[in-house]
């Protein structure tokens, strides 16, 4: 069997190519995950060893889902490589979860010529349904690669190596505050990085210019949310409100739906405080993978009673349901939410 490179483990790039660069390429990969960046610099890698002179019309094949055409698939499988050593075929975004030859298809995957290799590769959002015999086929006989976003220290160091290459240095709290703002996607980073590299004035990027150009995920504005509530803050905190909800791209029910996993984790974090648990507690009952974030709800959770908190989960939970059930306007309910979890409610009314 086929070794899998954690499912439910975080993605270690650099060991992944160093097994590629001592092994050599394998028969059959199956590559998927949200990291997508590294997951195309990955596929660029074993194309190199698998192809040393380049793509050409011979010994490579790329083939686009979601459907497959299997005939065309099996006369690729049984094409001899050209003045190369293998042969490439890029199965790209094929719906493996509905494939509807999927018993011929696995029949293929285990008897791929020794000169192929073979790579599924899926979309950022793909998940695979482990219960499938086509998803169970493809971890037996293939290796599957996961890529996943990366560690706060590996993160940070390829941030610092970006704008190294624009040029500039950029101070630690800078790139955490980029991370926290933008998310940990490398694909996403990547025009940040830029946008931050030509604004900045200095050679060393400050906060201050990071929060100056980066774009703000939505989930980062709603935690600023709740910390200027948890500082007592409300007309601050009502004005970031209001700013999220003038942004048509932003739906009442997603917002709610940030703001409720927010009063979940500062449950968790208040929880943590009281019954003196520590941040490890926070981090792995919340999914959280950077220190510093979980740094900044400890924080936040001060500012809140152990009931008030509960109290605000209730409050997303029946707001949720009044959204999707009364037909009441959807940006006046998540308001009153809001207002509500501002007055550190602590009990349902009435």
């Amino acid at each position: 069997m086929a070794k899998r490179s954690g499912r439910d483990e975080q993605f270690n790039y650099a060991a992944e190519l160093r097994v590629l660069n001592e092994r050599g390429p394998e028969k059959l990969y199956f590559l998927w995950g949200p990291e997508d960046y590294l997951r195309e610099q990955y596929l660029i890698q074993l194309k190199k060893k698998c192809l040393p002179e380049g793509e050409d019309g011979f010994s490579y094949k790329r083939m686009d889902g979601p459907a497959l055409d299997l005939l065309r698939f099996k006369e690729a499988l049984d094409a001899m490589p050209f003045l190369t050593e293998r042969t490439f075929i890029e199965l790209r975004d094929v719906d493996l979860n509905r494939l509807p030859e999927a018993e011929a298809f696995v029949k293929l995957l285990t008897d791929i010529p020794d000169y192929c290799t073979v790579v599924l590769v899926q979309s950022a959002q793909f998940e695979p349904d482990g219960r499938l015999r086509t998803i169970k086929s493809l971890r037996a006989e293939g290796r599957e690669l996961k890529f996943t976003q990366q560690s706060q220290g590996m993160l940070t160091d390829w941030i610092v190596r970006r704008f190294a290459a624009a040029g500039k240095g950029i101070e630690l709290a800078a790139a955490q505050r980029l991370i926290f703002i933008s998310g940990d996607l490398m694909s996403r980073l990547i025009p940040e990085i830029e946008k931050i590299a030509a604004y900045a004035k200095d050679d060393k990027v400050t906060q201050a210019d990071v929060e100056a150009v980066a774009d703000h995920l939505p989930e980062a504005v709603v935690f600023e949310m709740t910390e200027l509530i948890a500082q007592k803050k409300n007309n601050s905190a009502l004005e970031v409100l209001s700013e999220l909800l003038a942004d048509k791209n932003n739906e009442p029910i997603m917002m709610l739906a940030v703001l409720g996993r927010q009063m979940r984790q500062l449950y968790a974090a208040r929880l943590a405080i009281e019954k003196n648990l520590g941040t490890k507690y926070v981090t792995e009952v919340c999914a959280i993978k950077y220190d510093y974030i979980a740094a900044k709800l400890l924080t936040a959770a001060k500012g809140f009673t152990l009931p008030q908190l509960r109290r605000a989960v209730e409050l997303c939970a029946e707001t949720d349901y009044r959204m999707k059930s009364s037909g009441a306007d959807a940006q006046e309910l998540l308001k009153e939410a809001v207002l509500r979890i501002a007055a550190g409610e602590t009990h349902a009314e009435g």
